[in-house]
């Protein structure tokens, strides 16, 4: 599975990145906000270091809108994604983008019938957000499930990104679902490699082998 950080924050990017583990980013307006930096400029900085797919939202509404700003988007550099919401002008526009080989992330999927009509627009990644289902009562689990399915019966190559990701549980349970990836905050990718009994085996290793007196070197 495919592991994207959800952030616009370069240094956590670079850590990430420094792991080798680290397959591409997803951003939004909200995220880059927050950050009070220019959206273009991040978005290029961030492209330099990272190779992999990197989303980039447009902010119009409309169709033709957001078909401009999505190819402004896709000149900053060749492995920006084009992230569109899922309406009915996203759709609209995620259509004409692939037709120019622009690769597109529909976001803000809530549905299994959301998706299936985001891939015969020929989106590159489908993001349904499981967390914001879960704080409904709803499993948003069960979405992954049903996508997976609906992809598999018609053989699209739309590929499920598992989104509004809040523990580590959810990156596995994604992953058992067969979603092609993940988008996670640094914070959940930092939880994924730590445990604390990993931490107390280590500990026991390095004081049994300190009482050897030998070195490896």
């Amino acid at each position: 599975m495919l592991i994207f950080l959800d952030t616009p924050e370069i240094e956590p990017l670079k850590a990430g990145h420094a792991t080798g583990l680290v397959d591409g980013v997803t951003t939004n307006p909200s995220l880059i906000a927050k950050s009070g930096r220019d959206f273009k400029e991040v978005i290029a900085e961030i492209c330099e270091f990272i190779s992999g797919p990197v989303s980039a939202e447009v902010a119009a509404i409309d169709a033709p809108g957001m078909i401009k700003e999505g190819k402004v988007l896709a000149a900053i550099a060749d492995n920006v994604v084009v992230k569109l919401p899922l309406t009915i002008d996203g759709l609209k526009a995620c259509h004409a983008l692939t037709q120019e080989g622009i690769d597109t992330n529909v976001t803000l999927c809530f549905s299994a019938a959301q998706a299936l009509l985001a891939a015969k627009a020929g989106a590159s990644f489908i993001s349904p957000f499981i967390g914001r289902l879960d704080d409904l009562g709803q499993d948003g689990m069960e979405l992954i499930h049903d996508i997976r399915d609906i992809y598999d019966n018609y053989g699209y190559t739309t590929k499920v990104l598992a989104a509004s990701i809040r523990s580590a549980a959810h990156v596995k349970q994604s992953a058992m679902a067969g979603a092609d990836a993940a988008t996670i905050p640094p914070k959940i990718f930092d939880a994924l490699y730590n445990h604390p009994l990993t931490d107390k085996g280590l500990a026991d290793f390095i004081k049994d082998w300190q009482k050897t007196g030998q070195s490896i070197l």
